[in-house]
């Protein structure tokens, strides 16, 4: 019979590409993982692995293996969704990846809630960008995601992930106060104020953020090419930015949350909204413990929405 932790390596490398990268995530040694797989490979009976240049392949016995192995994982999450089910309280332990604004609104809420109502649940929270928190979190590296999509972007999906959307929050241009202010930026109509902001530098996250492509083609819509001089993920940093007359920015509601502000807010020309869901794996549907942050963060967001 095939061993199930060979083939959860198997298959943690169809996900992560290199024996480097899953004896890291693994917490195992490259040599430990290529014995592992050879062994597999004769229990197999069949070739599953090819060298391309410097990488592995897989062949498609392999696949078929590392689809078999996903089949298994989803078994064994589902029993162990019922043995905790059977339990006189909530307990275990949810790995949830979260994106800053969600970190810093959402969550102390919830954790409380979760402290209070459910204490023998372990939560960990990660910070994490959404694109890639949902791959984690479809790989098992997490048993939840808050992840984010901006309008025209939509966010991944992955098999076997159930999403449910949990707010949504306008997205705002965000100018300095006047008084600080590098350009006269005192016009209050949205397309105007937006094409007045050509003329000053922008802060805005990365390339590859969802907000970072939202921004830019924002940008180009109203007619120019944003000069992007400050580039950080820090959602703080912007807003610190911006309040000082350093930068212009585009701002999700949600980073208002808790604290007041002296930057200018205006709507966009074309009125915007980002949407924060939750998407966990379907094979967790019955943890008593995911299902309780889940509701957690649902009561959280219900009540930011009622204190916007």
């Amino acid at each position: 019979m095939l061993d199930v932790r060979r083939l959860v390596l198997l298959r943690e490398l169809s996900i992560r590409g290199t024996v480097a990268a899953v004896a890291a995530a693994m917490n195992f040694t490259p040599s430990a993982v290529s014995q592992q797989l050879a062994v597999l490979e004769r229990e197999a009976g069949v070739q599953l692995l090819r060298r391309s240049g410097r990488r592995l392949q897989l062949t498609p016995q392999a696949e078929v293996l590392v689809a078999a192995a996903g089949e298994v994982l989803d078994v064994l999450e589902r029993a162990q969704a019922s043995v905790e089910s059977t339990l006189t309280s909530v307990q275990g332990r949810v790995r949830v990846a979260v994106f800053q604004s969600a970190a810093l609104a959402l969550m102390p809420t919830a954790l409380r809630t979760m402290a209070l109502e459910h204490p023998d649940v372990r939560v960990e929270m990660v910070q994490r960008e959404p694109e890639t928190a949902l791959n984690e979190t479809w790989a098992r590296d997490f048993d939840m995601v808050i992840a984010e999509q901006y309008p025209a972007h939509a966010a991944p999906r992955f098999p076997g992930l159930d999403r449910r959307d949990l707010t949504t929050d306008s997205v705002r241009l965000a100018l300095p106060p006047v008084d600080v202010c590098l350009v006269p930026l005192t016009d209050d109509d949205p397309g105007v104020a937006l094409l007045d902001a050509a003329d000053m530098p922008w802060v805005m996250e990365p390339r590859g953020a969802a907000s970072r492509h939202f921004a830019e083609q924002t940008c180009r819509r109203a007619g120019f090419e944003p000069d992007v001089r400050y580039e950080t993920a820090d959602l703080q940093a912007q807003i610190r930015l911006i309040e000082s007359g350093n930068a212009v920015g585009l701002m999700p509601d949600l980073v208002w949350a808790g604290r007041s502000t002296s930057c200018r807010l205006l709507d966009l020309p074309d009125p915007a909204r980002r949407t924060i869901f939750t998407a966990q794996r379907m094979s967790s549907a019955d943890s008593p413990a995911v299902t309780a942050l889940r509701a957690a963060l649902e009561d959280a967001a219900a009540a930011q929405r009622d204190h916007a």
